[in-house]
């Protein structure tokens, strides 16, 4: 990887390194090591060690930020924004998928754009701006890259919950009494069950789902009844 490859990365990032190699070797999936015979440096210690920081750095901004919460409400939210599509999205937004070095067959599979590689990454990226500053730097950026950390946990608790949005679509209208969920169908062993659920909006149904769970099915289900409505006139 040239050095002028990551120049618009750095920029983006609003910090240049010093040593060069501990971003490349962030950038670097696992996945390399099948078409280099030689040793070649992963993300996966960095990837470790930024996933600490960056929980460290969040936890800290959180607890200021929600003096009222508790334990398990603080890390709710710090899983939030350390996890899932909001992590990916970030990753995305400062092209770190563009700049992944992983193995031909990997890339050709769809590698840039699973979660796992990008959060992997993202959290990479943070170990290494610590180890080639401090940790007082790695939080000014971690920051800068996070901004508004209240309005983006509004946005990112109102997505992951369906039934909650879905509840507050109808309440208004038909009361707060008015969506039933119910389970329609089981599949599967003990050990492995699917489940199906059906949303109901005063006994008409607006939604399916199929979940390992029934929360989950249950979650399935009423992003399907928001599209409903979406859809109604």
């Amino acid at each position: 990887m040239k050095p002028d490859d990551l120049n618009e990365l750095q920029e983006g990032l609003g910090y240049t390194f010093r040593d060069l190699r501990l971003l490349e070797e962030a950038l670097t999936h696992p996945s390399i090591l099948a078409e280099h015979p030689e040793p070649v440096t992963n993300n996966q210690r960095l990837e470790f060690l930024g996933d600490a920081v960056l929980h460290l750095i969040l936890t800290d901004a959180l607890f200021s930020l929600f003096p009222g919460d508790r334990e398990g409400a603080l890390s709710k939210r710090r899983a939030a924004l350390t996890k899932g599509v909001f992590l990916t999205g970030l990753a995305r937004r400062f092209g770190i998928d563009r700049h992944l070095r992983m193995s031909a067959g990997e890339a050709s599979s769809g590698g840039r754009s699973r979660a796992a590689a990008l959060e992997d990454a993202w959290e990479a990226v943070v170990g290494a701006i610590y180890r080639d500053s401090d940790l007082e730097t790695t939080r000014t950026c971690v920051l800068a890259w996070y901004g508004d950390l209240a309005g983006h946990l509004l946005n990112v608790e109102s997505e992951e919950n369906p039934k909650g949005r879905l509840q507050e679509r109808i309440q208004p209208h038909h009361g707060n009494s008015a969506l039933r969920y119910e389970v329609i169908a089981t599949d599967g062993h003990d050990h492995a069950r699917t489940f199906e659920v059906a949303v109901y909006l005063q006994d008409k149904p607006i939604g399916r789902g199929r979940g390992t769970s029934k929360k989950t099915a249950e979650e399935s289900a009423a992003r399907e009844g928001l599209e409903t409505l979406d859809a109604q006139p």
